[in-house]
């Protein structure tokens, strides 16, 4: 019995300890399960609130896509000939804050100002209280956007939007033009290319090159300020193929700016400026003659008077030192006036207008821009024909008389200068003849001449190396229908003069000379200080050489002989 009870004991006291093993089981498992029931919770609250977040950052990021939302404002890109951007089209966020969603705006503005302290604050605080819509920050960066988004605040909307973008600013101000808040083109390309800048997709490719184009316009700011000049212009163009690679016009303006331009010193002095240039023209005058047969570079003009009269007013030479007597080279050489009415005589009246036609010099013209001047036709009475010989009584445009010196330097082939590279110009590789061969043969020597002898004009641009040829031109600017002393200097050479490939014009603008300019002549030893005349031979012909020798290299190494 004793030993029944005790096993019987022992059974009820493990079942008791068995019993109470179970119990705190139970309750260390509940309490678990409990804690992380609520910790799923809050789990499964806190990415609600995350993804609900998400989600409205998602809605103001990822589905902007300024060039989906805003495609009526795209516009092609424009690059120069080795694919450099002068005008782009890029995505933009605006920023802009809806005050009829603000929550707390205290709590706004202390954010705002973290990211934005140099914004005026007491400025959006009004407009804040005006209660409408308003743009806070435009073409936000891209750290700045993150950060306005990550606040997950509704009354920041952000907004698509594309702008025209010019990462050359100034340099090409004159060639790309501006376009206005509807995305039309108002000036230059940007307006005459306007219907295939909307249309494409692919960059429209320009001939000109930004590294020549940045060399030659750095010059010429530098020598505007020491001739004084009022503006300037330059041109340098194949004459082979017409392309230009170079085309400045001072002042200019930066195109990002979109600012409207009404001071008309900013004119586009390279194709619609209209000037009388002086000199530069007798070499049309030599030209024509010969083209007609009527003069060789050999023939004798005897007796030269020293000046004579027409309509009562007289035409002297500038340099009371050319001979009476001169060959038809030597008239060009030494710029005789009397001579060049000489020559021009003995060509006529309308056959000397219809040549200066036909070469482009004057008449109406068709260019990549509509910024060209308006051609009024004239009469050629014997008055005329007589100051037109030695280019004084007309006017035309650099970019004409860039076209006129490439016919008569290319064989005599016509050539259209050109701005935008079009598939199409391969097919036109044939060339159209408007000149006998020999003109260009003996006028560039003679040219040439007038840069190399010690009786020319153009000394100072007798770069070593470049064989440079040209003319100089000094013309006086016609203010109120009279003659002012305002002056129009030009030079427009041609080289290399063995094997011309290139048109180079540089005109100045109103220049006075310089007291304390340096000149190093190049056509023999020495050097100068101080500007002895204000004529093209000192300060357009200065200007040119020293430009030609800066980008001489660039045009050796890439463009010689690949047309």
């Amino acid at each position: 019995m004793n030993n029944e009870n005790r096993i019987i004991l022992e059974e009820q006291k493990n079942d008791y300890i068995f019993s109470k093993s179970k119990s705190n089981l139970n309750i260390n498992f509940n309490r678990i399960a409990f804690i992380f029931f609520v910790f799923f919770i809050i789990s499964v609250i806190f990415s609600i609130h995350l993804i609900h977040l998400g989600s409205r950052n998602l809605k103001n990021t990822i589905k902007i896509d300024p060039v989906e939302s805003n495609k009526e404002f795209y516009r092609a890109d424009i690059v120069d000939r080795n694919n450099e951007y002068l005008s782009k089209t890029i995505s933009s966020i605006d920023i802009g804050i809806s005050p009829s969603q603000i929550i707390d705006e205290k709590k706004l503005i202390l954010n705002l100002r973290y990211i934005f302290p140099d914004k005026d604050y007491s400025e959006i605080k009004k407009r804040i209280n005006k209660g409408k819509f308003f743009y806070f920050e435009k073409k936000v960066s891209d750290e700045n956007y993150e950060k306005l988004m990550r606040l997950g605040d509704k009354s920041i909307e952000p907004r698509a939007n594309i702008i025209r973008l010019y990462p050359q600013k100034n340099l090409f101000s004159h060639i790309i033009g501006q376009i206005d808040s509807d995305n039309n083109g108002i000036s230059g390309l940007e307006k005459s290319l306007d219907n295939d800048l909307k249309k494409f997709s692919n960059p429209i490719r320009l001939s000109v090159d930004s590294n020549i184009q940045y060399l030659i316009r750095k010059e010429l700011i530098e020598f505007n300020k020491i001739f004084q000049t009022k503006g300037s212009a330059s041109l340098l163009m194949n004459i082979h193929s017409g392309e230009i690679l170079s085309f400045v016009s001072l002042p200019d303006f930066d195109l990002n700016e979109r600012k409207q331009i009404k001071d008309k010193n900013y004119i586009n002095r390279v194709s619609k400026g209209s000037y009388e240039l002086g000199s530069v023209f007798k070499p049309f005058t030599f030209a024509a003659a010969l083209d007609m047969e009527l003069i060789e570079p050999s023939t004798e003009f005897l007796n030269l008077p020293k000046s004579i009269k027409c309509s009562g007013f007289p035409i002297r030479e500038y340099d009371k030192e050319i001979p009476s007597s001169l060959t038809a080279e030597e008239i060009l050489v030494r710029s005789g006036n009397i001579g060049s009415v000489k020559i021009a005589q003995k060509i006529g009246e309308e056959k000397f207008k219809n040549f200066l036609e036909k070469i482009g010099v004057i008449g109406n013209f068709n260019f990549d821009l509509e910024e060209v001047a308006v051609y009024k036709n004239f009469s050629m009475g014997k008055c005329k024909l007589a100051t037109a010989a030695f280019g004084h009584g007309i006017t035309t445009t650099l970019l004409q008389l860039a076209k006129g010196y490439a016919v008569i330097s290319n064989g005599g082939y016509d050539v259209e200068p050109k701005l935008v590279i079009r598939n199409s110009d391969k097919l036109m590789s044939e060339k159209k003849s408007i000149l006998k061969k020999d003109v260009s043969e003996k006028l560039v020597k003679i040219l040439r001449k007038i840069v190399t002898d010690s009786q020319g004009t153009a000394g100072l641009a007798n770069v070593e190396g470049y064989e440079i040829a040209g003319k100089t031109g000094t013309a006086e600017q016609v203010i109120d229908g009279e003659y002012s002393k305002n002056k129009i200097n030009t030079f427009a050479s041609v080289f290399p003069s063995s094997k011309p490939e290139f048109v180079f014009i540089v005109m100045l603008d109103s220049p006075k000379g310089s007291p304390t300019y340096v000149y190093n002549y190049r056509n023999k030893k020495g050097s100068f200080t101080g500007t002895p005349f204000n004529t093209a031979g000192w300060t357009s012909v200065e200007v040119a050489g020293q430009i030609i020798e800066k980008i001489g290299p660039i045009l050796a190494t890439k463009y010689l002989q690949i047309y």
